[in-house]
């Protein structure tokens, strides 16, 4: 007898585990990575669930259910991705269920059908009579679902006939997220082969010009759409119709896939690299032919050509035969790097990410599980792509935050890569101007081969970088935002019909508003923040919940009507340079401006156009923006990063002005970034005025080692949130308690050291929910024995602390820790 462990999908945190059924009667056809339906609970009731393991025997005897049926023909996913998806769910104390979640098809893994439809050209063979009877059926049907061709036909063993049928071609199986599929055909047209070229010539004779040259053309191809074809040519449909007509040309019906790039892109040639480039390259592609890969960080200046690497990175593969993964870390935000890998590789590469539709982003998946595209480009996500021969894993701007996931399972993109490099022994390369601490020192300690890039590709100058002290032009009585330097650099900037970009990151038009009498700041009642005066709608705006309200004609809290706004944001400074630069074309790029569809497209592209001269932006602007015509940036204030309560501000400030700074000078002309700032002593500040990120590197990596912090320890993040403040309070109280107990046993009177809080959370009050917070440090080879704790007491409850309507998240090594 064989049996199947079974994942069910049921979210209570006892019922996470795997579930042992008999797999009699279909132990032929069962394999790990399929769907069935089980008997579940008292009531037997049929669900849907997955296979992660099959076995022989049973360590113990103990009743066992049979399993129902089974829904697939063949795994949706592969042995190495279900190992994928039970090493996340024990590395960051996930369920089973979100963990598979991340490596089964897009969208709901219960509502994926088989479907079985007729290969009209099927070649002419010997088939049996129940072959023949699937045939008749499906001329009848024309697509049907597995399940209604299982119920109407009844043959016993018909996945058997089905799979026959499908290596001869006669049928086509496939799945969708469907129960029906309306698809979508186009004409395309090709030549027939039946007829020699002497005897087309022949039937085409001498006249029929037209017709001859649209021949001509259509035997040095496959195959051509029908519409495209008559456009391209400036011919009509009779000439093309005169052609079928002699049997010279075939025009069919053609599948039409959900594509996610709706406008044309160009090809992007393969381009010369420089010495640098050149033996980065050469280095990384001798490894990949040994046995034990190795991986690599690509630490090169912003504009040094990382791209160019990767994409010829990429080619190599394909003349291995072998998948490449690329991830940027927002793919709205990176639309020229998709131009690129598009505009090289054409139709081998599939395009992953949120904003996709379901339908579309199914048919990604589809297309890279079967083979069909072998280049993935994508956003975090795009990790778990379904490839069949994986060889390659890029990662850039790999010190993003972007790519920890704020969702259960909280992964670790980077971490997530180096687990698929162990299981499919495939390379993966790191590549960032700023890479992370972390990385970095992962980098030194040879867990990555450390590459450098320290010159431009087109050889143009790192951009000169000026600090402004806004203290100083106080003094002197500048009082606006923007330097005396920085105006008159705006003004030279328009003259010469050159560009600029202002980076604030802050949206808005107001940081805040307050009372100047009590000091009292206007605060949004659902998240105990600040809320930011947006001018454009002349509301008060909380960036965390979406609310908004009138401005207060006095203060709520002592009816004084010296209401004032502090602060600047993005919507501020588009309103300061319009009255500075009333002839200038000015655009400001945020979150507010880029909500509707295509607009973020539209900006770049008249960017790109030089329909703009001043473009204001926050954090969007600072990745992977490449204008040529943009000499100067102008970085409004430095310290708004640097300012946040968490101990990866100086690192975000560094990479953040780094980034920004180096979208300036990209094309011929050099170009110079004025950096305005509160505090140009501090050691961000300097490192990045210098484009130095070694020496910040060092500075910080020591403020780590000494305060006790990532790379030299984990963080474990416990947030405590629900409606009721007592009741959170409560829990975190009691949950904290337990957790003491295993710290002051192996620490003694130095616990407080790693075990810190509990405290309310930094942002104590988000849509309503209070929340408190209790940090955890500890070493990696405390962290299995830890994670085991965490799981009884704040997983399993096994302590019974939890109350109703409040949770638990658990993160580890969390981004930040507001």
């Amino acid at each position: 007898m064989r049996y199947a462990e079974i994942i069910v999908d049921n979210r209570a945190s006892k019922l996470d585990r795997p579930f042992t059924y008999s797999i009699n009667g279909f132990s032929d056809v069962a394999q790990v990575g399929m769907r069935v339906i089980v008997p579940f609970g008292n009531g037997n009731k049929p669900i849907k669930g997955f296979i992660i393991n099959i076995f022989d025997e049973l360590s113990e005897e103990y009743p066992v259910k049979k399993i129902i049926d089974i829904l697939d023909t063949e795994p949706l996913v592969s042995n190495k991705m279900i190992e994928l998806g039970l090493w996340m769910k024990k590395k960051y104390l996930s369920s089973h269920i979100d963990a598979f979640q991340q490596i089964l098809p897009p969208g709901d893994y219960k509502q994926v059908n088989t479907f079985v439809e007729l290969n009209n050209d099927y070649e002419k063979v010997e088939l049996s009579n129940n072959e023949l009877r699937i045939i008749k059926y499906l001329k009848a049907n024309d697509i049907s679902l597995l399940d209604q061709l299982k119920k109407d036909i009844k043959i016993s063993n018909l996945r058997d006939y089905l799979k026959k049928l499908s290596e001869k071609k006669i049928i086509n199986i496939f799945i969708d997220i469907k129960t029906s599929v309306n698809k979508k055909y186009e004409k395309w047209i090709k030549i027939d082969d039946s007829i020699n070229y002497s005897s087309a010539i022949e039937l085409i004779g001498n006249k029929a010009r037209k017709q001859l040259q649209l021949y001509e053309f259509l035997r040095t191809i496959d195959e051509i759409q029908l519409n495209e074809f008559i456009k391209d040519f400036n011919t009509s449909s009779t000439t093309i119709n005169s052609l079928k007509e002699k049997g010279l040309v075939v025009i069919y019906d053609k599948e039409v896939e959900r594509m996610p790039i709706k406008r044309k892109i160009s090809d992007y040639h393969k381009l010369t690299f420089n010495m640098e480039q050149l033996n980065v390259f050469n280095e990384i592609v001798q490894s990949f032919d040994n046995s034990k890969k190795q991986n690599f960080l690509i630490h090169g200046v912003t504009g040094s050509g990382k791209t160019e690497i990767y994409l010829q990175l990429v080619e190599e593969m394909l003349k291995r035969n072998k998948d490449s993964i690329i991830l940027v870390p927002e793919i709205s935000l990176t639309p020229q790097t998709i131009d690129r890998f598009v505009g090289r590789f054409g139709d081998e590469v599939a395009v992953l990410h949120s904003k996709l539709s379901q339908g579309e982003r199914f048919d990604q998946w589809r297309s890279i599980r079967e083979g069909r595209s072998k280049i993935v480009v994508g956003a975090r996500s795009a990790i778990f792509a379904p490839t069949n021969n994986l060889g390659l894993i890029i990662i850039d701007e790999e010190h993003e935050d972007t790519y920890k996931s704020s969702q259960n399972p909280k992964y670790i993109t980077k971490e997530v890569a180096l687990r698929r490099n162990e299981l499919e022994n495939a390379t993966v390369v790191l590549g960032s101007a700023t890479p992370s601490i972390e990385t970095y020192y992962s980098a030194l300690n040879n867990k990555f081969k450390l590459l450098h890039l320290n010159e431009r590709a087109t050889k143009s100058t790192l951009p000169e970088v000026l600090l402004i002290d806004m203290r100083e032009q106080l003094q002197i009585g500048n009082k606006s935002i923007f330097s005396i330097d920085l105006h008159k650099e705006i003004a030279t900037n328009l003259i010469n019909k050159k560009q600029t970009i202002l980076f604030l990151n802050r949206r808005g038009f107001s940081s805040f508003i307050s009372c100047r009498s009590c000091g009292e700041v206007i605060k949004c009642n659902n998240c105990e923040i600040s809320m930011t005066y947006h001018k454009n709608i002349n509301r008060l705006r909380c960036h965390y919940c979406g609310k908004t309200e009138d401005i207060p004609i006095t203060c709520p809290k002592c009816a004084s009507k010296y209401i004032k706004y502090f602060g600047i944001g993005t919507e501020r400074i588009e309103e300061e340079s319009k009255r500075l630069f009333p002839a200038a074309r000015i655009v400001r790029m945020d979150s507010d401006t880029t909500s509707a569809k295509g607009s973020f497209d539209s900006i770049l592209e008249d960017m790109k156009n030089k329909k703009i001269d001043i473009l204001i932006g926050t954090q969007m602007i600072s990745k992977g923006l490449d204008f040529p015509d943009v000499t100067l940036v102008g970085i409004i204030a430095a310290d708004t990063t640097l300012n946040l309560p968490d101990y990866r501000s100086p690192e975000k400030a560094f990479q953040l002005i780094t980034q920004v700074a180096g979208r300036a000078g990209r094309g011929d002309t050099p170009g110079k970034v004025i950096l305005q700032t509160y505090n140009p002593y501090h050691y961000s500040i300097t490192n990045s005025k210098n484009q130095d990120y070694l020496s910040f590197y060092n500075t910080e990596i020591k403020l780590r080692k000494e305060f006790l912090y990532p790379p030299f320890i984990n963080l474990i993040s416990l947030l405590v949130y629900g409606n009721n403040y007592n009741d959170v309070k409560n829990v975190v109280s009691d949950t904290y308690d337990i957790i003491k107990g295993y710290f002051i046993e192996k620490y003694k009177s130095s616990y407080k050291k790693y075990l810190i809080g509990p405290n309310p959370a930094p942002i104590e009050k988000i849509k309503n929910s209070f929340r408190w917070q209790i940090v955890i440090k500890a070493y990696n080879h405390e962290m299995e024995k830890l994670k085991y704790e965490l799981n009884r007491v704040c997983i399993l409850d096994e302590y019974n602390t939890k109350k109703d309507g409040v949770k638990i998240s658990i993160d580890i090594n969390p981004t930040n820790i507001l």
